[in-house]
């Protein structure tokens, strides 16, 4: 929508949605100050002159001054004003007393509506009360481009509003457009994540989001968030009666007006950020601070093992090799003390990192892995012709003297195993006072990792065991034995626990659902099977609950891409809490798109607030009475 020829101030205003705000600052009463001892300020800075007039149309000058009616200050403006179109040389922001001025050091584009949104940036000197939502805009030619678009911008992972991030147009639809050109128009996403793009001419455009790190307003670098739009905006807007209330005091209405306002469409859009997780790929460091084994580390995530040739040493089978899953952490444990009685050891190493053209390509490059003996001055003793002490191989229990019923307690050798012997291995339930060997358990190396070995048993809830090695019962690739193991260890009983069965309806197939604490952590998953996702086994507490769409079935959340037009996989949020007593099964429908996405995340656990609502929460009392949807809820205790 245009709007051409001289505008009335207030005219103007209302012509781009901000009527009452300009009405506002043009008619209420000055702020002028309070003498000691009076009532506190309350008031924001009034505008009382500007310059052009909201609405000016062939403007070309490229200065603007804003004069209100007491001493002002701009926080952040650097930050927090945005110009459209955007600029490519950074505007001068300035304050003089009651004065704000915005020099535009970019060329003034013709026929072009620009806007100087403040967003909350200004404020009264003395008691910093914030002039909120103010904007400004002026056209070069002979219309105001007057269209709008709203809505507003969540973290796809988890749903959490993101506060000052870029959200900009392009009336170029090429997909190219995003990764080389400025954009069209932008705004800047408020503390809520709720963004406005205003003074938007008639057509078709895509909408994005960006961090823009390096102010060039396009999305040039792989590690900045982004987010965009999958089909195209038509801005549109609608005369809709709406009623002004005008108020005597706080509970008293002195009068309601209602009048025809402008509504602009679409102010419902929802865009989902992330990042798609870059990392630069190249060799990081290594550490050989023993001399039997040597640990590298590539700063990202490899496909493969890097392909390693000795140079001053036997090729062959002259290490053990343990990787991380994402081959990203390397360790070699070298087997022959001829190879590792060097302290220097030299390699060729093939492996990919990234290039210049942020592409992974092969990389050959030459090693030396050096160790550095440590000389410690040893004191004499008259014991010194006796042989030293036997040497053990360590094994690390983390497991505790507590088990979940469906646990597989870990330990963990400190050095690859040679050698264990079964028959060294014993597994006991105590039947009233007597131990009683236990047979039909494994203890065997854990798939993730070469030194870690799994306890697997169907446990007997309430029960007590007691896991023991002998000692000499396993032996490392350096002969170095282990000493005696004993792990007690009491199973929980059911009666301690509470099981949760959720309907998922929306959903039958093809995701996840996790169980979160209060930090919006998960501590439960369970797969969704026949519109079914059932946990078990679950300690008493109060819980929060999202689903994810797992669309490649891998079982957990994945990125999007841009360059592949892959959005991130959908997230979805229970709208309350569920409190899980011990001893007690709970059945939960939950209508999974009954509530709109922005609504979904409980407050509770939304971390990127406003300071005013943080401080508000810190205040009240916890209300520990559970919340549930409109959905029935079944709750009964075990029999």
């Amino acid at each position: 929508m245009k709007y051409t020829g001289q505008h009335s101030f207030l005219h103007a205003c209302m012509a781009a949605g901000a009527g009452i705000l300009f009405a506002g600052a043009l008619f209420s009463c000055a702020n002028i100050g309070r003498p000691g001892g009076g009532p506190k300020d309350e008031t924001p800075p009034v505008v009382k002159k500007c310059d052009p007039e909201p609405g000016t149309l062939n403007y070309n000058n490229n200065k603007v001054n804003i004069d209100f009616d007491e001493i002002v200050q701009i926080d952040n403006p650097n930050e927090k004003v945005i110009i459209s179109p955007p600029q490519s040389k950074m505007p001068r922001i300035l304050t003089s007393g009651r004065r704000v001025s915005v020099i535009l050091n970019d060329s003034l584009l013709p026929n072009t509506t620009y806007t100087i949104d403040f967003g909350d940036a200004i404020a009264d000197n003395n008691e910093k009360n914030k002039l909120g939502a103010f904007s400004l805009y002026f056209s070069t030619g002979d219309h105001i481009d007057t269209l709008e678009i709203a809505g507003t911008l969540l973290n796809a992972s988890n749903l959490e509003p993101i506060s000052d991030m870029t959200v900009g147009i392009y009336a170029n639809t090429d997909d190219t457009a995003f990764t080389s050109l400025p954009f069209l128009r932008i705004a800047r996403t408020d503390a809520y994540g709720h963004f406005t793009v205003h003074n938007i001419a008639e057509g078709s455009y895509r909408i994005f989001a960006l961090k823009d790190g390096n102010r060039n307003y396009f999305f040039d670098n792989p590690a900045e968030d982004i987010a965009f739009g999958d089909s195209l905006i038509f801005p549109t807007v609608q005369m809709e009666w709406r009623t002004d209330t005008i108020w005597a005091d706080s509970i008293t209405i002195d009068t309601m007006i209602t009048a025809l306002r402008p509504h602009y469409y679409p102010d419902d859009l929802v865009l989902l950020a992330f990042n798609e997780n870059f990392q630069s790929h190249y060799f990081e460091k290594y550490e050989r601070t023993d001399r039997r084994k040597v640990t590298v580390y590539f700063s990202a995530p490899q496909d493969s093992l890097p392909r390693i040739t000795p140079l001053n040493f036997a090729d062959g089978d002259w290490a053990v090799v343990e990787s991380s899953a994402t081959c990203d952490t390397i360790t070699y444990w070298i087997r022959d003390s001829l190879i590792y009685g060097k302290d220097s050891l030299q390699i060729a190493a093939a492996y990919y990192r990234t290039d210049s053209a942020q592409q992974l390509s092969l990389c050959n490059d030459t090693m030396t892995w050096i160790f550095r003996e440590k000389h410690l001055r040893k004191e004499r003793k008259s014991n010194d012709t006796l042989p030293p002490p036997i040497e053990f191989m360590g094994i690390a229990n983390r497991n505790g003297s507590a088990l979940d019923i469906p646990a597989t307690p870990i330990y963990t050798f400190d050095q690859p195993v040679r050698r264990l012997a079964p028959d060294a291995v014993h597994l006991d339930l105590k039947v009233d006072t007597v131990w009683t060997p236990v047979t039909d358990y494994t203890f065997a190396p854990d798939s993730g990792s070469m030194r870690t070995y799994r306890l697997r048993h169907k446990w007997k809830p309430g029960c007590e065991y007691r896991f023991t090695l002998d000692s000499l019962a396993a032996e490392s690739i350096y002969g170095s034995p282990t000493n005696t193991l004993e792990h007690r260890f009491k199973v929980r009983a059911v009666e301690e626990y509470s099981n949760l069965i959720v309907k998922t309806v929306g959903v039958e197939e093809g995701a996840f659902a996790e169980l979160l604490n209060d930090s919006d952590m998960p501590r439960y998953t369970s797969r969704v099977k026949n519109g079914r996702a059932i946990f078990r086994y679950l300690m008493p507490g109060t819980y929060y609950m999202r689903l994810c769409i797992d669309t490649n079935g891998n079982g957990v959340w994945d990125t999007g891409n841009y360059k592949e037009k892959r959005q991130p996989e959908t997230v979805l949020y229970y709208p309350g809490n569920i409190a899980l007593r011990a001893n007690w099964d709970v059945e939960q429908t939950w209508d999974v798109y009954a509530t709109p996405l922005i609504e979904q995340k409980p407050r509770e656990i939304v971390k990127n607030k406003p300071k005013e609502e943080k401080s508000e929460d810190s205040d009240e009392e916890e209300d520990e009475t559970p919340f549930y949807s409109n959905q029935p809820t079944l709750t009964s205790p075990r029999r």
